[in-house]
């Protein structure tokens, strides 16, 4: 099996179980194209609000001097902003939904949480990066390049 799953508790919000996932190294890869794919949605739309958001302050300073044209947007604005942080929150659900973890937007770093070792681990991959070809254990910083002996056995487990 390539992934398995356990349960966490409910938070104290009383929100429902959150299911904690553990990648084998070859899902990870095969994941890739897909979440490729939505990080570049993810940064789209990111970029987007960091247009968005400086402008909408710039209408409204100036709310008491705008002609026509700049009124008209800056009424707009606030439903280009709404539509853009909709399409940005769906976008990282749907990596939420794959098991993986957005790290940065901007560095466009995504974890593929994993066990190690008997450790709570992550494969880590970067926007530019052909493959996945590093590691982490959770709550480090220090990325760490998969071992050449993981790759050549992605058909068998990683040491749990």
């Amino acid at each position: 099996m390539s992934r398995s799953s356990q349960q966490r508790p409910a938070d104290s919000s009383g929100s429902s179980r959150r299911e904690v996932t553990a990648l084998d190294l070859r899902t990870a890869r095969k994941m890739l194209p897909l979440v490729k794919s939505i990080l570049a949605d993810i940064r789209t739309y990111h970029v987007r609000l960091n247009e968005l958001n400086p402008e909408q302050d710039r209408l409204e300073r100036n709310r008491r001097t705008l002609n026509w044209g700049e009124r008209d947007r800056r009424y707009n604005i606030s439903e280009d902003i709404r539509v853009a942080e909709t399409n940005l929150s769906t976008a990282v659900g749907e990596l939420g939904d794959l098991g993986v973890e957005l790290v940065d937007v901007e560095a466009g770093a995504i974890d593929f949480p994993t066990r190690i070792n008997g450790r709570s681990a992550a494969f880590s991959w970067q926007a530019g990066e052909e493959a996945v070809g590093f590691w982490h254990y959770k709550g480090e910083g220090t990325r760490r390049p998969i071992p050449a002996d993981w790759i050549t056995s992605q058909n068998q487990a990683l040491p749990v």
